[in-house]
């Protein structure tokens, strides 16, 4: 009798686990970032993190730790642009799937950018992104919308060939429950554990890198 107890406690804790909504919201603002995090009814702030008191003169006194002999791992390479769109042909179709089957259980709310490319360096590359930027805009967010709940979107995107940098401003939030990213990340754990095998073969058979002559 004991043990069925604790099967329902666990279970319905198993469940109320599944249906708690979890997010986060990202605010770009005047060249700063501030980090959100939501469980449930509950939030934090995760960046910026509060700021660390400055130790004291005992403590700067004391004698400092000899660091501990670390073994060198290698670097795991950066992926290339072919090794991105080999990612996206591979997990894009059953991460689709995926999402499919939450019937859109993942909110995208708000969701207001504003990207205005830097073009003084580079007039004619600027233009180039921008173009590019507008095709990935008006090609994926429609098929978004379609998998995901983005309730009125507001992207805003321009070039300012006055400006040496990029301006990014805006505020992204996204929702979802745990058992929908469960279901989610089960759906395309196989694929990208596979991509990212092939991923590192690869790596592992490129020559290495010639070394600066002395």
């Amino acid at each position: 009798m004991i043990t069925l107890w604790i099967l329902g406690i666990l279970v319905l804790l198993l469940v109320w686990l599944c249906l708690t909504r979890v997010g986060a919201r990202v605010t770009l603002s005047g060249g700063s970032t501030v980090v959100d995090v939501k469980f449930g009814l509950f939030r934090f702030r995760v960046f910026p993190g509060k700021k660390k008191s400055k130790p004291s003169k005992e403590e700067t006194t004391e004698k400092p730790e000899k660091p501990k002999e670390k073994k060198e791992k290698q670097p795991l390479p950066k992926p290339t642009l072919t090794d991105i769109r080999d990612a996206v042909r591979t997990l894009w179709p059953p991460l689709k799937r995926a999402l499919n089957r939450t019937r859109r259980g993942i909110r995208i709310h708000p969701l207001t950018v504003i990207l205005i490319l830097g073009g003084a360096d580079d007039p004619a590359a600027a233009a180039e992104q921008y173009g590019y930027l507008q095709a990935a805009i008006w090609t994926g967010m429609p098929v978004l919308e379609k998998v995901l709940d983005t309730p009125e979107p507001s992207i805003h995107t321009d070039i300012d060939f006055d400006a040496p940098k990029p301006l990014i401003e805006g505020t992204l939030g996204v929702t979802a429950r745990i058992g929908t990213l469960l279901g989610v990340g089960l759906g395309i754990a196989i694929p990208a554990l596979r991509w990212f095998l092939r991923f590192r073969k690869k790596a592992k058979e490129k020559p290495p890198a010639p070394q600066p002559a002395a």
